[in-house]
C-alpha cells in the first residue's frame, strides 16, 4: 500500500510514536510511505519560527530519518497546484491543502489525524 504521510505523522512516528494510532503503528513498516516536499517545507518554517526544535540541523536530521526510515520524498509538481484550483477553502493551511491535492493527483491515502481533511473526497488513514 501507497500512503502519503501528513507532517505531523512523520514527527509523532520519529519523536514519540505512542501519538500514533495502532492501526498506523502497524501500517507505517509495512507501507510504502511517502511525504510531500511541502511538509518537510513545514517542518524547516516551523523550526525557523522557533516553533519545533530538533536535536540537529532539519537537513540533516530529515535525510538521517527518511533514509533510515524508507520514508520517499513526494516532489511537488505543477498538476498538484492546478489541483488547488479546484479545492473549496474546507482547510486554510496552504501546507495540508497541497497534501490534499497530491492526495488526489496521485491517487494516494492520506495518513493524517487532522479531521479537517475529511471534507475532501481523498482516502483518509487513522
Amino acid at each position: 500500500m501507497k500512503v502519503l504521510i501528513d507532517t505531523h505523522v512523520l514527527l509523532w512516528g520519529l519523536q514519540d510514536e505512542t501519538k500514533l494510532s495502532r492501526r498506523v503503528q502497524a501500517l507505517l513498516p509495512t507501507a510504502d510511505v511517502w511525504i510531500s516536499v511541502a511538509s518537510l517545507w513545514e517542518i524547516l518554517a516551523k523550526v525557523q519560527v522557533g516553533k519545533l526544535t530538533l536535536p540537529t540541523p532539519v537537513s540533516d536530521y530529515l535525510s538521517e530519518k527518511l533514509r533510515g526510515n524508507g520514508v520517499s520524498v513526494l516532489a511537488l509538481t505543477f498538476e498538484h497546484v492546478r489541483r488547488l484550483e479546484e479545492l473549496p477553502l474546507h482547510h486554510r493551511d496552504p501546507f495540508d491543502r497541497i497534501l490534499v491535492a497530491q492526495s488526489m493527483e496521485e491517487k494516494l491515502q492520506l495518513v493524517t489525524n487532522d479531521s479537517k481533511f475529511e471534507k475532501y473526497p481523498i482516502s483518509l488513514i487513522w
